[in-house]
């Protein structure tokens, strides 16, 4: 790929919020971590190599939202979480790769979350998505023992580390598998020394996004503002 497209999606029915109307400013085309880095901090996120963000004509409601990893406090929930899973979860990081257990627990996690949320099926893409990136990408599979319990991907950029999607074993709900998954984010960033872990759009009142303000401190990217502390 050597070209980079540029456009706008049609207008289409918003996925977060039932009424509104969501529209995309959308790049196609390679580009290096460093560039991409740039981009996440206005507000850009990233499904292989197709970059994007919000461009809604009346709606500013998706807000990108990043931990600041050196003042970062775990509530009492999250530290339950993290400790509910200490001694039992282990956590590989390697390239992305397909196999049939993630295959499965993808199709599964989707299924769930249709159920439970009323979320759209899985584009015809799949897992596919994730295995094709402009730049080394890593790939986080959660097991207990030989269990594959979730999978996340994560960008190593600049300043920090990026949460580009999780999906994880919907019986096993108990673990907080999600939270497990921020936290250690948030402590590889710290191992790293990575100032930030970014987590993508937070959009209020919808309750698959809204969980990424619980952890705090955060920022968010206000239009025409820069970033700044957010509290919910």
């Amino acid at each position: 790929m050597q070209e980079t497209i540029h456009g706008i999606t049609p207008p289409a029915p918003c996925e977060h919020l039932p009424g509104r109307v969501s529209q995309m400013e959308v790049l196609i085309g390679p580009s290096s971590r460093d560039e991409y880095g740039a981009r996440v901090r206005e507000g850009w996120r990233r499904f292989g190599y197709m970059t994007f963000r919000p461009d809604c004509p009346s709606c500013r409601m998706c807000q990108s939202l990043r931990i600041r990893v050196d003042t970062f406090q775990p509530s009492k929930s999250q530290r339950r979480a993290w400790n509910t899973n200490a001694g039992r979860t282990h956590i590989t990081i390697g390239p992305p790769s397909m196999d049939a257990a993630k295959l499965d627990l993808f199709e599964r996690f989707h299924r769930a979350q249709a159920e439970r949320k009323g979320w759209p099926p899985p584009s015809d893409d799949g897992l596919d998505t994730f295995m094709t990136n402009p730049f080394a990408t890593e790939e986080w599979c959660y097991f207990d023992g030989e269990r594959l319990l979730g999978v996340g991907y994560v960008d190593v950029l600049p300043d920090g580390l990026s949460a580009i999607y999780f999906f994880h074993e919907p019986e096993a709900r108990d673990r907080s598998l999600g939270t497990l998954n921020v936290l250690s984010i948030v402590e590889a960033a710290a191992i790293r020394e990575l100032p930030f872990v970014y987590l993508g759009y937070y959009v209020e009142g919808c309750g698959s996004l809204e969980y990424k303000a619980r952890f705090r401190p955060n920022e968010i990217l206000r239009p025409g503002a820069g970033w700044s502390s957010f509290a919910t």
